[in-house]
């Protein structure tokens, strides 16, 4: 059998998309979160009880495991839930930044090329009618006729 990786692969069915709800940054970020808040709730409790902790080295050293499982019983949901905010806060941040440098990217094009300008303003023009056929196109008409006349587009 003469088969290529490539005819074989061809073949494959597409794999079905798997919902990601929560990522794994957010998993990570919660987990580093947990680490931190326990070992900050650790740090402290040793910090208290350090001077009993001379003369009962055993007692001491339970009560600080006791302290580091209740930390991450108690911390683990909600070190979970600020980091899933967190996540979805900085993407949303993320994706608005990415959208206005595009803008900017885009209208700075647009200075540059007349058929681009044309469009994007064709496109503003769709998205600021008001709705009634005949006062689209009454406005339209005088959206454009104005247009022409400022960008001095007399040839069109």
């Amino acid at each position: 059998m003469n088969t290529t990786a490539k005819s074989v692969l061809g073949t494959l069915p597409a794999m079905p998309a798997v919902n990601t709800a929560p990522r794994s940054s957010s998993k990570t970020l919660a987990n580093l979160l947990l680490a931190a808040g326990v070992a900050a709730l650790v740090v402290g409790v040793d910090q208290m009880i350090d001077s009993w902790a001379e003369s009962h080295v055993v007692a001491a050293w339970l009560a600080l495991w006791a302290v580091a499982v209740l930390a991450i019983v108690v911390l683990r949901g909600l070190t979970r839930h600020l980091a899933q905010n967190l996540m979805t806060g900085l993407d949303a941040w993320s994706a608005h930044v990415a959208r206005s440098r595009a803008d900017e990217r885009l209208w700075s094009m647009a200075q540059t090329d007349p058929r681009l300008m044309s469009d994007l303003q064709v496109a503003m023009d769709r998205a600021s009618e008001t709705p009634g056929p005949a006062q689209n196109l009454e406005n339209l008409v005088t959206r454009r006729a104005a247009r022409l006349v400022r960008d001095r587009l007399y040839y069109i």
